[in-house]
């Protein structure tokens, strides 16, 4: 009678699964199994398709070893030790837990024998397995860092939405081709998300709406799609390698958890430092200061993000409390006659903190601080010698340190040293110096370098910032002071939201002063603003109005009563950074 047996067989790449290895495995399994008296339904034949040996959570593995527990077999036979699992250690786990169930481990290519000699040779060819899966994936990834550093396309194996991949051949290495069409949608996104400030859940509506298709053929654009293009750096002329590396994984995510399944990956991606990155050259889409506007705007929309904000305020996500360095958020209470908002530490709450407030930096009335900020930046976009300083200033700035002038330059020298390069090889075939296959095989790299360069220089031609802009700037000057006071008093606080965002980095609020950071620089009258600054004397508290802006009571007091105080004002000042973006 034939003994009741299961069959184990795995292959861990794509290019193994093409290739049919895992048949070949299988074939020679059941063939041994007839010739040596084994029965194996089908059904007990368990295969594992592009899963690691590195690993033990396979489903094949899972479904034998279920089967194994429940004593319906008394013998695997597997095609070799590596096959199992290409860790020693895995492989005496596995072993041990099916001689537990009285399953004997049969491998076609190792020894059958129980003697120690046997048991010696199958665990020096565990480890064999173990050292040879670590050497390979070393070489694997030392092969293809150093052909990156050496600037070859292929060790990316693809190409993003706009491009197109062109296999290395005899002739030519693999580069990235341009498709028209997908770079207009690629440019669109970029233009919308930056000049017109769109969310990218608005640019994936808008993609949808207008019916454009994506790389694989579908009208449906996901918001992870469009994030992942606006951070791709290929779009503005390099393409990295080794942005992610594997880390093992931390969490299993709900849905697999809903499922009540496992993933076949133990492993997960996670960014890896900005200066470990290999940049690729290819032909750039969108210019430097788009892709550098967009990278910006992701930080900001990170920021700033309104998340569950059902009433938006003007100073959200830019106050940070000067004594603790914590964030502001917004809260409220309730009065007999209306409701009032404030901006609190989060450092005051004590229930927030293990030891308790980190802080004693008090509220602040939230209508009385927004006023005053907006008043305040109201009156610096008014004052016409700042702006047209700033603007002289970055007008001399672009003319003396313009790093795209200088590139500009060493492409059109590339170009021209490209373009003598071609006309001296014709000029050596048409006298006999070189052959017509040397022609074709030199030929395509010259002009492949050659649309790699003129695609650059297009790009920096875009990208140019022409200084009759900020001559135009510079006249409509006055024009935009009057709309700007003429509507200041109009906009809503969306409206103002945009404007601050754009000249504020963040504003300070300490216990009795108020310190907005923007991004022109005014005239210092006094000590800088990191040094001691000159204060305005208090008058007495019999003088004041009742408008005092921190809501007094005890520190430790919650905001449930909303009775003013009588104290002195709070005394507000500017203080400037260096200047952001333009």
């Amino acid at each position: 009678m034939n003994k009741p047996a299961a069959i184990y067989a795995r292959v861990s790449s794509d290019r193994q699964k093409e290739s049919h290895t895992i048949g070949s495995q299988t074939s020679a399994l059941v063939e041994y199994a007839q010739t040596h008296g084994y029965a194996v339904p089908s059904e007990w034949v368990f295969q594992d398709e592009g899963y690691s040996g590195a690993s033990l959570v396979r489903p094949g593995l899972e479904a034998l070893r279920d089967l194994a527990a429940q004593g319906q077999i008394v013998a695997v036979l597997i095609y070799s030790p590596d096959r199992l699992s290409r860790k020693y250690a895995y492989q005496v786990l596995l072993s041990e837990e099916l001689s537990r169930c009285g399953v004997e481990v049969i491998y076609l290519k190792s020894p059958s024998g129980d003697s120690p000699e046997d048991q010696l040779v199958v665990q020096f060819q565990g480890m064999i397995a173990e050292y040879e899966r670590a050497q390979i994936a070393e070489r694997h990834r030392r092969g293809k860092r150093h052909r990156a550093q050496q600037g070859m396309v292929n060790v990316l194996s693809g190409a993003p939405y706009g491009y197109r991949y062109v296999r290395k051949t005899d002739a030519s290495a693999a580069y990235y081709e341009v498709v028209e069409s997908e770079a207009e949608v690629v440019r669109m996104v970029f233009a919308i998300y930056t000049q017109q400030r769109f969310s990218i859940n608005a640019v994936a509506r808008l993609l949808n709406e207008r019916r454009i298709s994506t790389r694989t053929g579908k009208t449906r654009w996901e918001r992870s799609t469009v994030w992942g293009m606006l951070r791709n750096p290929a779009y503005e002329g390099k393409a990295c390698y080794g942005k992610t590396e594997q880390s093992e994984r931390q969490r299993i995510t709900r849905p697999l958890r809903q499922r009540n399944g496992s993933s076949h990956r133990s492993n997960c991606h996670r960014d890896r430092p900005r200066e470990d990155w290999i940049e690729l050259p290819v032909p750039a889409l969108v210019s430097e200061e788009t892709y550098a506007l967009a990278q910006e705007q992701l930080t900001k929309n990170k920021h700033h993000s309104p998340r569950r904000t059902i009433e938006p305020t003007l100073l959200q996500g830019m106050l940070v409390c000067q004594q603790c360095g914590y964030a502001l958020y917004r809260t409220s209470t309730q009065t007999s006659k209306r409701k009032l908002y404030y901006y609190r530490c989060l450092g005051s709450d004590a229930y927030r903190h293990f030891k308790g407030a980190l802080c004693t930096n008090r509220p602040v009335r939230s209508d009385y601080l927004d006023h005053f900020v907006w008043d305040q930046i109201i009156n610096l976009l008014d004052n016409g010698t700042l702006i047209q300083a700033e603007i002289d200033r970055r007008m001399e700035a672009a003319r003396n340190t313009d790093p795209r002038r200088q590139r500009g330059e060493i492409l059109r020298r590339e170009q021209t040293r490209l373009g003598n390069n071609v006309v001296r090889l014709i000029t050596a075939y048409q006298e006999g110096l070189v052959s017509l296959a040397q022609l074709r095989q030199r030929m395509p790299e010259l002009n492949k370098k050659s649309q790699a360069v003129e695609s650059e220089l297009q790009s920096l031609e875009t990208a140019a910032v022409d200084q009759a802009r900020y001559l135009q700037l510079a006249e409509s000057l006055d024009g935009f002071r009057m709309k700007l006071r003429e509507r200041a008093k109009t906009l809503d606080v969306c409206e103002r939201q945009q404007i601050l965002r754009l000249l504020v980095k963040e504003v300070l609020v300490a216990a009795d002063s108020i310190t907005i950071r923007h991004s022109i620089p005014i005239l210092q009258t006094g000590p800088v603003s990191d040094g001691p600054q000159p204060t305005v004397p208090h008058t007495p508290e019999r003088s004041q109005k009742p408008s005092y802006l921190l809501r007094s009571r005890s520190n430790n007091c919650p905001l449930g009563r909303t009775e003013l105080r009588l104290r002195p004002l709070t005394i507000f000042r500017n203080s400037s950074l260096q200047p952001l973006l333009d």
